[in-house]
């Protein structure tokens, strides 16, 4: 095993790191479930909730960028205790929000500003720095597979909650837990940007790092990508179990699939990082994004089942953060780790941008007029997907999702893992 020649206290630290991301991205992905009860409770259209989801996705993403910033100049320990403080806050006053002012502000800003501080963006960089330049892919695919465990393990645990306890104490519960992730922010604290040491190269302004990136095309490319993973992910993450329930299947089926989403991606998450250190990264993704398109396109083709959902789950939970380990290998590769949770951080906005809108745009064709569907159902035809338009009026969405898909991996076609001159001279 790749892992076995590790020190101790490097396994220690990917054991903490590890942790810390299964309780943030599974709570975070157990907030699909509580968009049903509480816009039922409260009387809202299902597009509040998605609203208020869509701007956390967009805290998450704008937060994450200043969060880089932050650790890499003044360390993670400061920042992951600050975000946790945040997530546990936001959960707590989620439960007690009762118009959308607050619920914007607490599931949305604050939500996403605590997932920012304790999830990829922090903890990848940290442990990328940890390891051997040729660990690097592997690390980043174990801690995106943590993040899927934690999908699997917790949305189910969130079901449960709501279940037994109903939704408005199973978010103080969340609340109470989300406190947990301070202890194992500790062993991280180390591995920071500020921390690397430089032997015979002088430290690079962050500014003069910023305007380096944006200067470098590839860069850019895999920038304006990434937005498309954000649309994918958070669009399902939040709407699919509504979208299931909206088709006649009880809310444990919700959640099941969400879970059978982050186990498979488990396995697509670990041997992506396996594989990046081995293939192209740009061509991995441009194939990832491109499968992403044709199993969305037959999940919404086949009549609905048991046995399509649990295709659907499988198939884009083996792509679903696959993407992670070649887009982070790809900064590192192309600007070293030293600003890495920044510039992976705009690259991760730009992610974020994209969640925004799958989450709000699907709330809000859901909200609208039949019109919606009637085009769906049209553009589904000319495209020769009979079935679009008949059950659901999220059908559009899927639609924009498949073409999103296919242009994506037109996008990363060109890129090229290569450093930019700066570290290739330096390495020469």
């Amino acid at each position: 095993m790749p892992q076995s020649s590790l020190p101790p206290a490097t396994k220690i630290l990917i054991l903490s790191g590890c942790l810390l991301l299964m309780m943030s991205f599974g709570f975070r992905s157990s907030f699909g479930l509580f968009v049903k009860p509480m816009s039922e409770f409260h009387g809202w259209g299902r597009d509040t909730i998605a609203t208020a989801l869509a701007i956390q996705n967009l805290s998450w993403g704008i937060v994450a960028v200043f969060a880089g910033g932050l650790a890499d100049r003044f360390g993670n320990l400061r920042i992951i205790l600050a975000a946790v403080a945040m997530y546990a806050a936001g959960i707590l006053w989620m439960a007690f929000a009762s118009d959308s002012v607050a619920l914007n502000a607490s599931a949305g800003v604050l939500v996403g500003a605590g997932v920012a501080g304790t999830s990829f963006g922090i903890v990848i960089p940290a442990l990328m720095r940890a390891v051997p330049k040729e660990r690097q892919p592997w690390v980043a695919g174990v801690a995106t597979a943590a993040g899927s465990m934690g999908q699997f393990l917790l949305v189910p645990f969130s079901q449960t909650l709501i279940d037994v306890f109903g939704w408005f104490s199973s978010l103080q519960i969340l609340s109470g837990v989300t406190l947990l992730m301070v202890v194992l922010a500790i062993p991280l604290a180390p591995y920071s940007g500020s921390n690397e040491v430089h032997t015979g190269q002088a430290d690079q302004p962050v500014m003069d790092a910023v305007r380096e990136a944006f200067q470098h095309k590839h860069y850019v490319l895999l920038v304006l990508g990434f937005y498309v993973c954000g649309f994918h992910l958070a669009f399902i993450t939040v709407h699919l179990p509504a979208y299931l329930s909206d088709l006649g299947f009880t809310a444990k089926i919700g959640a099941m699939s969400l879970a059978a989403i982050g186990v498979s991606n488990m396995i697509g998450s670990y041997m992506s990082g396996v594989w990046s250190g081995r293939w192209p990264k740009q061509s991995m993704l441009a194939w990832i994004y491109l499968l992403r398109a044709v199993v969305i396109a037959i999940f919404v083709v086949l009549p609905p089942s048991l046995g399509s959902i649990l295709f659907f789950s499988v198939g884009i939970g083996l792509l679903w953060l696959a993407t992670v380990p070649p887009t982070s290998g790809l900064v590192a590769v192309m600007f070293g780790t030293r600003y890495m949770a920044l510039l992976y951080g705009i690259v991760f906005l730009s992610h974020q941008l994209g969640s925004f809108t799958g989450v709000y745009l699907g709330g809000f064709l859901y909200e609208q007029s039949d019109a919606f569907v009637a085009v769906s159902a049209f553009c589904g035809q000319y495209l020769g997907f009979a079935s679009f338009g008949d059950a659901s009026r999220y059908d559009l969405v899927w639609l924009i999702n498949i073409l999103l898909g296919v242009l994506a991996a037109v996008i990363h076609l060109p890129i090229r893992e290569r450093a930019v001159g700066r570290f290739a001279q330096a390495s020469a």
